[in-house]
């Protein structure tokens, strides 16, 4: 995938759905958390992380008042009187003011736009107080996770050697505390296959041919799918929830709930596919198709000047995180409306005037899998195996976590 931790930033960039059926303050706080980790410039996997804490928080917040699912770590006290929205809305707001200070002037604003819809009363400010307890339990949780340690990759070379000097992104990624997941590595899959077999030799030639930046085999839309996919990170699929979650009228609880699985898994993706990827280091297309002489395969032949149709992202290929990171949340999102959807329509800024439309989950990670490949920068298999890797995080957070309570 393009880089999940920022090699592609995100910042002006976004995923439009078609009109969202309604308005919640579950999905404008998730809106508000996409656009605060943009404007803050942090990357992909910063914003993830960010975005999953508000849904914790305010998950939290409500089932405390409502208890009906098990909590993320602890029920806060909470009189059953208190405002659901106005607790939601107070947990997303106090993490988003710990995690970007520097927007609090806005974030302020939003929150009282958010509690001028809930009428003054002991129960706002009890939700509002109760908000504040669970967003500030969720960062104290996640005070020591370890995503700010430094960026410590030891380039490969060789004493008095030049090597590129821009480091790899997404290195320290992999030792991230994960939200769901027990390790960074539960989920990483097995070795990529030999370079001298027949199966690479097929990837190799559909990528070369497929993903060139100039005489490719893509037709018109497929330029348009490779253009569009450009765009990475949580500006790819929290629209999706958004759209799906208004479509299926879910009540505060529930829709907190879908968001905190979905943000979870969506954020662990990183976690999983950095240390997949740094565990392996397999090298992109750009570089096996430029140095194909080396591989031992009479069925790969060098292109010294071949170049991928899209920027190379800067870390390694196998396997795909683009792939992982749709994988992951359409898997949740199947979980609770089943593969076949309300079709949503997607747009992307880095194809402007292209439209997408999905009814199917499945059709939406399968187009991101042939994106990268048009793009020039994964190979089909790594393509599967980070889908196939998603599906499993997914499965893995909703079977394990906020689970209905016995009635």
């Amino acid at each position: 995938m393009g880089n999940l931790t920022g090699a592609i930033l995100t910042v002006s960039l976004f995923v439009a759905l078609g009109g969202l059926a309604r308005g919640d303050v579950i999905s404008d706080w998730n809106e508000r958390a996409v656009t605060a980790g943009d404007k803050a410039r942090v990357g992909n996997f910063p914003t993830a992380r960010a975005i999953a804490m508000v849904h914790l928080a305010m998950f939290e917040a409500v089932n405390s008042i409502e208890p009906r699912y098990t909590p993320y770590r602890a029920r806060l006290s909470a009189d059953s009187g208190a405002s659901r929205d106005a607790a939601a809305a107070s947990a997303a707001h106090t993490v988003l003011v710990k995690v970007y200070p520097d927007q609090t002037a806005e974030l302020d604003k939003a929150l009282q736009a958010s509690l001028a819809a809930v009428l003054d009363s002991i129960g706002k400010t009890q939700g509002v107080q109760l908000g504040q307890q669970a967003g500030a339990a969720i960062v104290a949780e996640r005070r020591d996770d370890g995503s700010d340690v430094p960026n410590s990759y030891r380039p490969f070379t060789l004493a008095g050697k030049y090597v590129p000097t821009v480091l790899p992104t997404g290195f320290t990624t992999a030792s991230v505390k994960p939200f769901s997941l027990k390790s960074g590595n539960q989920l990483r899959p097995p070795a990529p296959y030999s370079i001298k077999g027949a199966q690479w030799a097929k990837d190799f030639s559909e990528v070369k041919k497929m993903g060139a930046k100039t005489g490719s085999g893509r037709s018109a839309e497929q330029t348009d799918i490779a253009r569009f996919w450009a765009l990475t990170g949580p500006a790819t699929y929290n629209p999706v929830v958004r759209q799906l979650s208004a479509a299926k009228g879910l009540d505060v609880l529930d829709n907190a709930r879908l968001f905190a699985l979905f943000s979870m898994a969506t954020a662990d993706a990183s976690i999983a596919i950095f240390d997949a990827k740094y565990a392996y280091n397999f090298w992109r297309p750009v570089t096996a198709i430029r140095n194909a002489d080396l591989d031992g395969n009479n069925g790969t032949e060098r292109d010294p000047a071949w170049e991928p149709f899209i920027a190379t992202p800067m870390h390694p290929e196998y396997p795909c995180a683009h792939c992982n990171a749709q994988g992951s949340a359409a898997s949740v999102l199947e979980t609770f409306f089943g593969d076949a959807v309300p079709t949503f329509t997607m747009t992307s800024t880095t194809a402007p005037g292209v439209t997408r439309k999905f009814s199917k989950l499945s059709d939406y990670v399968t187009e991101v899998v042939n994106a990268r490949i048009y793009d020039g920068v994964h190979y089909r298999t790594s393509g599967e195996v980070g889908a196939a890797m998603g599906k499993k995080n997914g499965q893995y957070a909703v079977q394990n976590y906020l689970k209905p309570l016995a009635k």
